[in-house]
């Protein structure tokens, strides 16, 4: 049930749709690691949007939309302008691509993230398959 990024209900159905895909639960097996995405204002997003989603071993244990960044102390943050998430998204951007040229950027373990591009691939996949439309 796709949904509009980034809001409450695309990340729940997200949530959902992690818990629930059989390939990504496979590749992501081995995955550790919770992570803030923050969502910096541009064109119709009109306020920084921050999302926490708790992975662990090919599963999402909890997601929200938090108010305060220090809520939580993520093993990675994956920081960017609205518009190249919204580029990921719709696959105009390649997630690895946008992380190197740090369109997308990353703290945390660059290496565990290396390591780990199959289960960040899918990842994406399935963040691209509940995308119903971008703001």
């Amino acid at each position: 049930m796709p949904a509009i990024f980034p809001t409450a209900e695309w990340l729940k159905i997200f949530e959902d749709k992690l818990n629930s895909d059989e390939h990504y639960a496979q590749v992501a097996k081995n995955w550790e690691g919770d992570m803030y995405f923050l969502i910096e204002p541009e064109g119709n997003l009109e306020e920084r949007v921050v999302m926490y989603l708790d992975l662990w071993h090919g599963k999402c244990r909890s997601t929200e939309i938090v108010a305060e960044i220090s809520q939580h102390s993520p093993a990675f943050t994956i920081k960017a302008a609205y518009s190249n998430f919204a580029k990921v998204l719709t696959g105009e951007l390649d997630p690895m691509q946008a992380m190197l040229t740090r369109r997308l950027d990353v703290k945390g373990n660059m290496a565990v993230m290396m390591r780990s591009v199959p289960t960040v691939l899918d990842f994406v996949r399935c963040a691209r398959e509940v995308t119903k439309e971008i703001l």
